[in-house]
């Protein structure tokens, strides 16, 4: 293929170079006029795997999941995903994996899967603020409670990540590890976009490149302060492909 549309590239060790497409903040509703069949058939022609960065449905709907499993069915790749906040609104996050995962979408949460001698690692990650400015446990118990949240989905993505066997490694997540990335959106929502927590956990590890979604007005690239590439892919953010997904070659 040419190499028109590539907005990544990280090689790390052996083996033939994989290209993913990714996309986050699909949002699929139960009256949508439209559908992501026609998309998911673009991308099977473009990339090795799809990688989905959460926020999967808009309201967390048992029927939202329905509609997205089935537009799934023109994808002729591997699909890995992480969910995303609006995934838990309606109280039925078991209901929508289930019909996820039955759909064969590798559905992470903690875990890895292991596509093309790539591993993909993922957990939907937490809110909490960037550098300086991250929230700390000090205070009410509900401030407690929240900074726990993001110091275990953390926790969640280091044992995950030491659980990989191959040489290269994407993370996926639907909050931003890094403030560079969600850059754009108003200040006041910073602390609800990501956590630098997610971005420490992934500097102890040797790490191919980052995706995540969430930040709708957010920009494209960004870096963690150890070097990994983070990207947001949310699909309304404007990515080099000129396209809805991103396009890495790892």
């Amino acid at each position: 293929m040419a190499e028109k549309g590539i907005t990544a590239k990280a090689r790390v060790g052996n083996g033939d170079t994989v290209r993913i497409a990714a996309i986050g903040d699909l949002h699929v509703q139960e009256d949508a006029e439209t559908s992501c069949r026609d998309l998911f058939g673009e991308v099977s022609r473009e990339a090795d795997v799809l990688v989905l960065t959460g926020d999967l449905t808009n309201l967390g709907r048992p029927r939202e999941a329905e509609i997205l499993a089935e537009d799934l069915r023109a994808c002729a790749i591997p699909v890995v995903a992480v969910l995303g906040n609006h995934d838990y609104e309606s109280g039925a996050v078991e209901d929508v994996a289930h019909i996820l995962r039955q759909a064969g979408v590798h559905l992470l949460d903690g875990q890895t899967a292991e596509i093309k001698e790539v591993g993909f690692v993922g957990v939907k990650g937490f809110i909490g603020g960037f550098g300086s400015r991250m929230l700390g446990s000090f205070g009410e118990p509900a401030i407690k409670a929240m900074v726990a949240e993001s110091v275990s989905e953390s926790m969640r993505l280091e044992n995950a990540m030491r659980q990989v066997r191959t040489n290269r490694t994407l993370v996926v997540l639907h909050y931003a590890p890094v403030v560079e990335t969600v850059a754009g959106e108003p200040l006041e929502i910073f602390p609800f976009l990501g956590s630098s927590r997610l971005a420490e956990t992934i500097d102890r590890f040797k790490v191919s490149a980052v995706v995540h979604g969430h930040a709708h007005r957010g920009v494209y690239e960004g870096r963690t302060p150890g070097g990994a590439p983070v990207y947001n892919v949310a699909m309304h953010v404007v990515k080099p492909t000129g396209r809805p997904y991103a396009l890495l070659e790892i």
